[in-house]
């Protein structure tokens, strides 16, 4: 039982101390938070690319990068039915959604008026 007291006795001199120090210790530290967004740049606005007046005669690149090997060919056929005075081109993207395709980019730069994209889901 003795023993028993004396740890007791001794726990709460401990947390005593630890309190005592740790308020001290608290009051002179500072610390400095910082905000782990950063500082966001400022958001650069692009207008949207503008209408064309009319389909007719206009070559319309159809871009699959890969989602929609059924889905895309099939819009491709539609938007041809709905539209036929419109030259369609369905091609594929080389690569993933974050590879580049410049001879791709370049072709449709000079032989197309419009593009779609499919992005996937």
């Amino acid at each position: 039982m003795k023993s028993h007291t004396s740890r007791l006795v001794a726990g709460m001199l401990l947390a005593f101390v630890l309190l005592v120090g740790s308020a001290s210790a608290a009051e002179e530290a500072k610390i400095s938070v910082l905000n782990p967004r950063g500082n966001p740049p400022p958001i650069r606005l692009v207008p949207m690319a503008p209408r064309l007046d009319t389909l007719n005669g206009k070559t319309i690149y159809v871009i699959n990068i890969g989602f929609g090997d059924t889905l895309l060919p099939e819009v491709r056929n539609v938007l041809a039915e709905k539209f036929p005075k419109a030259n369609w081109v369905y091609k594929r993207k080389a690569g993933s959604y974050f590879d580049d395709d410049p001879q791709l980019w370049a072709e449709i730069k000079e032989k197309g008026n419009a593009m779609i994209m499919g992005v996937g889901h």
